[in-house]
């Protein structure tokens, strides 16, 4: 499960980790959490640190293997997603990346450069370029990775699924 950009908004990520916990390899937060490090809302998820935290003990990158896949997680503001994902590709290249989980730009949306898959599960707090507050999950073996989205209701936004192959089987 993959959230962004609550923006102080601590009960939604509560909310999701009581209902996702346990059922999921990992919950994963793209930064602006806007929260302490020991508020526990965040608890059990693996966290960044966006432009709009204060937190130092909050890293600015973390790559961490899950489900036998390797994902880099990181805001995205240090990579200057709002302009292109250039720079942030050449990371995750860098890191062997198999996904790349990021927000800031508070617009959802997952695309597959080369070998990677790019998600931004957009905010939950505060989108932009549509009404709805999203978060993502993601479902993926070794030929392809589904990813689901949905509001801050968990209804199911249907146009907005997708499915990438992973060219290569490891």
């Amino acid at each position: 499960m993959v959230v962004s950009d609550n923006h102080g908004w601590g009960d939604i990520l509560t909310e999701l980790r009581e209902r996702y916990e346990g059922d999921m390899d990992a919950l994963i937060h793209c930064g602006d959490s806007e929260l302490r490090a020991d508020d526990p809302a965040i608890q059990e998820y693996f966290i960044v640190r966006g432009n709009c935290d204060v937190e130092e003990e909050f890293p600015y990158d973390v790559v961490e293997g899950v489900g036998g896949r390797r994902i880099f997680i990181t805001h995205g503001h240090r990579y200057n997603v709002k302009t292109s994902l250039m720079k942030l590709t050449y990371k995750a290249q860098e890191y062997e990346a198999d996904f790349v989980f990021f927000g800031h730009t508070h617009m959802v949306g997952a695309e597959k450069i080369g070998e990677t898959i790019f998600l931004n599960p957009g905010s939950i707090a505060m989108p932009i370029g549509r009404r709805d507050k999203t978060y993502a999950i993601v479902e993926a073996n070794k030929q392809q990775a589904a990813i689901r989205f949905f509001d801050d209701k968990h209804r199911e936004l249907t146009e907005l699924s997708c499915t990438f192959s992973f060219d290569s089987v490891s």
